[in-house]
């Protein structure tokens, strides 16, 4: 059989660009090479380009999404995406390879510009029924002070910028006066933010993927965070600890398994995705919170433990992945 040219792209636009490196680091060392000829490729703000391991800098032809190294051209047959943020979770790098009618591992332009927006991700959920915070959805330069807010919002509140990921700008108020410097801080990384009211309750994450054109739920991972909340701290400097797969009544864990089923088809989700919630004891339902299109694969990453809860090699899970991508 011969093998097929994957591209594993890394890098962005944003501050998540630090986490997309570690990611592809993790997702290089169990590829299985029997099966594919691995190029990385750092999508980088100064250009576009395949690393060697001299050093030298190959940089890609943006008009086909080629290389060319040795005078010898090289093809893709496939994206491998494991880039957070801008371009990569938003839909636009989508789009390209859309255009240029070259398969990948992630959701569709629609679905991850769609979910990237933490508003209208939570708008859609609703819409279709299913449980989420109430929140209110703000724009710079749109008048709106924090007082505004409170009137329309119970404290304690949550503000995070409202496309974005890794908890990079987020905050949880629980005064009133504290609530302007958490959408400054926000407002620092997004044009957009998102005020969301607290919902008292365990957190968990699941990671869902399509194989052989069947969605796959893993083990569920409860979140128990050492800070007042699971920010960039607790994800990836060891302030939490994440329980795999989550002591929980089966009941509890089959409705989380249900919800974020439904989620994945409600959003046409493709690859693999991690879908956020919080159970509300009160109310005996899971809020969702959003859905991750490119979730992380670092070591320190969630998926990553769940497939090995499951029982997968890694090798085997990013094998599925390409595999579905050509289906």
């Amino acid at each position: 059989m011969t093998k097929k040219n994957i591209a594993l792209v890394t890098g962005g636009y944003s501050g998540e660009a630090v986490i997309s490196y570690k990611s592809a680091e993790s997702i290089l060392k169990n590829l299985d090479t029997e099966l594919w000829n691995v190029y990385l490729v750092d999508i980088h703000p100064s250009g576009w380009f395949h690393p060697l391991a001299n050093g030298e800098k190959i940089f890609i032809d943006k008009n086909d999404f080629s290389l060319t190294i040795n005078h010898q051209k090289i093809k893709f047959d496939a994206v491998l995406v494991a880039l957070h943020g801008t371009p990569g979770e938003d839909g636009k790098l989508q789009g390209y390879f859309d255009c240029l009618g070259i398969p990948y591992t992630s959701c569709d332009a629609a679905t991850s510009a769609l979910t990237f927006n933490k508003r209208y991700t939570v708008a859609v959920a609703s819409f279709a029924g299913m449980y989420v915070a109430k929140s209110l959805h703000l724009f710079a330069g749109d008048g709106l002070q924090a007082e505004d807010v409170l009137a329309q919002l119970k404290l304690p509140v949550f503000v995070k910028p409202n496309n974005g990921g890794s908890s990079i700008g987020m905050s949880k108020v629980t005064e009133a006066h504290l609530l302007k410097a958490a959408l400054d801080k926000a407002f620092k990384e997004d044009n957009q933010v998102l005020v969301e009211e607290f919902i008292k309750g365990r957190e968990f994450t699941i990671g869902l993927y399509k194989s052989k054109g069947k969605v796959i739920a893993l083990p569920i991972t409860e979140i128990v965070s050492k800070n007042e909340f699971f920010d960039f701290q607790a994800k990836y400097e060891g302030a939490s600890d994440e329980i795999t797969p989550a002591v929980v009544d089966e009941r509890i864990a089959q409705q989380v398994r249900d919800a974020a089923t439904k989620a994945y088809h409600i959003f046409n989700c493709k690859g693999i995705v991690r879908i956020d919630f919080i159970y509300d004891d009160t109310r005996g339902l899971p809020c969702m919170l959003e859905i991750n299109t490119v979730p992380g694969q670092s070591a320190a990453s969630l998926v990553p433990q769940q497939v090995i809860a499951a029982g997968q090699t890694l090798q085997a899970f990013y094998s599925a992945l390409l595999h579905e991508c050509f289906t």
